[in-house]
C-alpha cells in the first residue's frame, strides 16, 4: 500500500537531491527527529515477505527505495545515510538532547542486512559496511576527542541493537573493526547486571534494552562468548518469572517495574508492541541453543496473544502501540489507540510491519549435526521445502474451537525429486497439553507421546505415502499474576491452550463462585449452534437505520460498524422460554414463539420489561422477560413485534418521531398507524457472531462471554480476573 516516494522523500531531502511529493505524516513527518526509522523496518519486512513469497510486487518495490538510498549515500559522500541531518549526532556526543538517532540508524542497517541475506541484494552490503566505516571514525574520534565514557554515555538515549546489526555485519564480513565497534555499543550499565546476575532492571526503558540482549546473543553465536550466552538466559528467566504479563509481553508505560509487582501496572499503557517483537527474538535464540520446549512455549504465547491482535482485525496499517491490559481496556483507548495507515508510522509500526511479514519464522527450526532432522516447534498450517530432507512438508492444523478441545494436526510429504534419506522430524508437546487423551499416529500405527514440555521424535525415510497425525487434547487453565503480594493472590488469567481468553467487560473483574471442583463447572464452551440464534433488531429512521442496543439503557442508535463493540451491544440471542435456544433463519422460523433476548456480551441477563409506558433494562428476571414474537405490525413481510406474555396487547415500543437516542418501552396504548410503525421492528442475523473459541464464564453475581484476547478489535474486555472460588485446589488451577 505504502508509495516509494513518499517514504524516501526525507532521505533524499538530507542528501541535497529533489524531493518531489510529500512525506508521510506521524513519526516519519519531516519535523519529527526519529523520521527515518520505518523505512529500516520497510526493508526488513519487505525482504522476508520476499523470501516467503517472491512477490515481484514487493521485490520492485524494495528494489526501488535500495536504488534511493544507494543514491542518497552517494551524494552525500561520507558514508553516512539517513532521513536525518549527522548534526543530530553533534547533538548527541555533546549529550544536547536529541530524539534516539543511533535507534534510527539500527532500522535503517538492520533493513539493508535483511535485504543482502534474505533478497540476495549485494548493493545492500556495500551500503552497510559504508555506513559502519562512517560511524567507526565517528566513535573513534569521539573517543580520542573526549573519553569513552563519553561515548557510552551517548547510548542512555535509546540506541536500538547497535551491537546487534553490527554483530551480524562482523558475521558477514569477518572484519575486526566490525566486531570491534559492535563491542563498542554493548551497553555496560546495563550487561553488567546481567553478567552478576542481578534482576535490577525497574525503571529502565524495556524497549532500550532488550535489543541489547539479542546483541550479546549474537555475539555468543560469533565467538562462543559462554558469558554472553548466559547473560542471555539470566534475562529470560527474570522476564519470565517477575516481569511479563500473561501475554507474554511486558513494560509499564514503556518501562519495567519492580519484580514481582505487576499487578498495580495494570492499565491502558502496559505491555508496548516493541518489547513482544524483541522477546521473541530472545526467546528464539535461546531455542535454537538448548531445544528446550519451554522457549518454544514461550514463543507460542508472545505471538499469540501479544502479537497477533495488535493489528486491527485484517486492516492493514491500522496497528495499537501498547497493548491494554487493565478492566474494561480497550485497544481503541490507550492514549495512542488506533494508529491511521498513512500519519502514524510509530515505533510499533515498524516492528507490526515486521512481525506480520514473517509469519513463517520460528515454525520449523533445522539441526546442524550428523543426520537431517527438523524440530517443529509451532503448530500453524504451512509448507516446509526441506532441502537436507528432500522432502517438502505440508503441516495442515484444523482450526480450534472451543467445542471439540482437542488441537490436530497433520503432516503429509511431496517428494523433492532427490534419493530418500533417513531423517528425524521432533514435534514439540506443549506444557498446556493434556496427557490424558493426546495420540499420534504414523499412517496407521500408533506412536508413544512424551510428556508434555519433551518432543515426540520420528526417525524415517518420509515418502508421499506417509502421513503423521497428532492430537493433541486442550485444557482450560487459570495463570496468577506475577506478584506476591498476598492482595493479588486471586488475581488471574484464563487460558485455552496457549490462548488467553478476554471477557467482555467495560469494567467488572470480579468472579465468584460457589463449591466447584474443576473449571469445566464454571466455564462452559459456548456451541456452534449459537451463531444460529443471534439477532439484531433495527428500524428506519428517514434515510437510515437505528438498532436496539444495550449501553446504560436500552435504546435505539446508528448502525454500528463492525468491531466497535456497539455491534456486540446490538446483537442478542434468542432463548426460548424453556431455556433452550432458537435458531433464526427468516422471520418465519419465529412468528408465534415465546422467546427471551439475552444481550450477546452480557450473558445470564435478558431484556426485562417493567410496566406500561416504563423503559426496558437489562435484567435476570426471567418471568418478565418473555415476548411473543408477532408479525410486525405494520403489515410488512421482514418485520416482527414483540409482545409482552404476561402483559397481552403491550409492545415494546420506540416512538412514533424516532430518533438515535430513543429509549425503548413497553407501550400498551391502542394501536394505530404511528403505534404499528414503531412497534414492528426488522429482525435480521445479528451483526456480532460467537468467536470459535468462546465460553460462558459464570459467577455469582455475572457471567461473562470470553474470547481469545487476539480477536479484540475496539470492544472492552478484561483480562485478569479476581477470583473467589470455594474449596477450588491447587491442581485445578493448572489443569481441569
Amino acid at each position: 500500500m505504502l508509495d516509494v516516494a513518499r517514504l524516501v522523500w526525507s532521505f533524499r531531502k538530507t542528501a541535497s537531491l529533489p524531493t518531489p511529493g510529500a512525506p508521510y505524516g506521524g513519526w516519519e513527518d519531516q519535523k519529527m527527529e526519529l523520521r527515518g526509522h520505518f523505512l529500516g523496518h520497510y526493508l526488513s519486512a519487505t525482504a522476508m515477505a520476499w523470501a516467503s513469497t517472491r512477490n515481484e510486487t514487493v521485490k520492485q518495490k524494495m528494489d526501488a527505495v535500495m536504488s534511493v538510498l544507494s543514491e542518497c549515500q552517494k551524494k552525500i559522500g561520507t558514508g553516512y545515510l539517513s532521513a536525518f541531518p549527522s548534526e543530530f549526532f553533534d547533538r548527541l556526543e555533546n549529550l544536547v538532547y536529541v530524539w534516539a538517532p543511533y535507534y534510527t540508524i539500527h532500522k535503517i542497517m538492520a533493513g539493508l542486512l535483511d535485504q543482502y541475506t534474505l533478497a540476495n541484494n549485494g548493493q545492500a552490503l556495500n551500503i552497510t559496511i559504508w555506513m559502519a566505516d562512517y560511524f567507526n571514525t565517528r566513535v573513534q574520534n569521539l573517543i580520542a576527542r573526549s573519553s569513552l565514557e563519553r561515548h557510552y554515555q551517548t547510548l542512555n538515549d535509546e540506541s536500538g541493537g547497535m551491537n546487534d546489526v553490527l554483530y551480524k555485519l562482523y558475521g558477514i564480513t569477518k572484519d575486526p573493526k566490525h566486531l570491534k565497534l559492535a563491542e563498542l555499543f554493548d551497553k555496560p550499565c546495563f550487561l553488567g547486571l546481567l553478567a552478576v546476575k542481578a534482576d535490577n532492571i525497574a525503571g529502565l526503558h524495556a524497549n532500550t534494552h532488550i535489543p541489547l540482549v539479542c546483541g550479546v546473543q549474537n555475539r555468543y553465536e560469533l565467538t562462543g562468548d559462554e558469558q554472553s550466552m548466559a547473560m542471555g538466559t539470566f534475562f529470560m528467566d527474570i522476564i519470565n518469572s517477575s516481569h511479563s504479563y500473561a501475554t507474554g509481553g511486558t513494560s509499564h508505560q514503556e518501562f519495567w517495574t519492580d519484580p514481582k509487582r505487576i499487578a498495580t501496572a495494570l492499565s491502558a499503557e502496559t505491555e508496548e508492541s516493541c518489547t513482544t517483537y524483541n522477546m521473541l527474538k530472545v526467546s528464539r535464540y535461546l531455542f535454537k541453543w538448548t531445544k528446550q520446549v519451554t522457549y518454544a512455549d514461550y514463543y507460542e504465547r508472545a505471538l499469540t496473544n501479544g502479537v497477533l491482535g495488535i493489528q486491527r482485525g485484517t486492516e492493514p496499517g491500522v496497528m495499537i502501540y501498547m497493548l491494554p491490559l487493565s478492566p474494561g481496556s480497550s485497544k481503541a483507548k490507550s492514549y495512542h489507540g488506533w494508529g491511521d495507515a498513512f500519519d502514524s508510522f510509530w515505533c510499533c509500526y515498524g516492528t507490526g510491519i515486521e512481525s506480520f511479514a514473517k509469519l513463517g519464522d520460528s515454525i520449523y527450526f533445522e539441526q546442524e549435526g550428523k543426520g537431517p532432522g527438523v524440530y517443529i516447534i509451532q503448530y500453524i498450517s504451512s509448507s516446509f521445502d526441506w532441502k537436507a530432507g528432500q522432502t517438502v512438508i505440508h503441516q495442515n492444523v484444523d482450526p480450534v474451537v472451543s467445542w471439540d478441545q482437542n488441537l490436530r494436526m497433520a503432516l503429509t510429504f511431496t517428494s523433492n525429486k532427490g534419493p530418500g534419506v533417513s531423517s528425524v522430524l521432533n514435534l514439540r508437546i506443549p506444557f498446556w497439553a493434556n496427557p490424558n487423551g493426546a495420540k499420534a499416529t504414523l499412517n496407521k500405527d500408533n506412536l508413544q507421546i512424551p510428556s508434555p514440555g519433551n518432543f515426540l521424535s520420528v526417525t524415517r525415510e518420509w515418502s508421499p505415502d506417509d502421513k503423521l497425525f497428532i492430537q493433541l487434547p486442550i485444557n482450560l487453565r487459570t495463570e496468577a499474576i506475577k506478584d506476591d503480594r498476598p492482595q493479588y493472590a486471586s488475581l488471574q488469567a484464563i487460558f485455552y491452550g496457549p490462548y488467553l481468553l478476554a471477557g467482555n467487560s467495560q469494567h467488572d473483574h470480579e468472579i465468584k463462585t460457589g463449591s466447584v471442583k474443576s473449571l469445566s463447572e464454571w466455564i462452559t464452551p459456548i456451541p456452534a449452534s449459537y451463531n444460529a440464534g443471534l439477532v439484531t433488531f433495527s428500524q428506519k429512521s428517514g434515510n437510515s437505520s437505528l438498532v436496539l442496543m444495550k449501553n446504560q439503557s436500552v435504546t435505539m442508535e446508528p448502525w454500528p460498524a463492525a468491531g466497535t463493540g456497539d455491534d456486540a451491544n446490538a446483537t442478542f440471542r434468542l432463548i426460548g422460554n424453556d431455556q433452550r435456544p432458537i435458531n433464526f433463519t427468516t422471520v418465519k422460523d419465529v412468528v408465534g414463539k415465546q422467546v427471551m433476548l439475552e444481550p450477546f456480551d452480557f450473558p445470564g441477563k435478558l431484556l426485562m420489561q417493567q410496566g406500561n409506558n416504563d423503559s426496558l433494562v437489562i435484567a435476570n428476571n426471567p418471568g418478565n422477560s418473555v415476548f411473543q414474537v408477532n408479525a410486525g405490525l405494520d403489515g410488512k413481510p421482514d418485520t416482527v413485534s414483540l409482545e409482552s406474555v404476561s402483559r397481552k396487547g403491550c409492545f415494546v415500543f420506540s416512538d412514533v418521531n424516532l430518533k438515535a437516542g430513543t429509549a425503548l418501552k413497553l407501550n400498551c396504548q391502542q394501536p394505530d398507524d404511528g403505534f404499528k410503525q414503531a412497534a414492528s421492528f426488522v429482525m435480521q442475523k445479528g451483526i456480532s457472531q460467537y468467536h470459535p473459541i468462546s465460553f460462558l464464564a459464570k459467577g455469582s453475581n455475572r457471567n461473562y462471554l470470553l474470547a481469545p484476547l487476539l480477536s479484540f478489535r475496539d470492544e472492552s474486555y478484561s483480562v485478569y480476573f479476581n477470583i473467589t472460588i470455594e474449596k477450588f485446589g491447587q491442581e485445578a488451577t493448572i489443569f481441569e
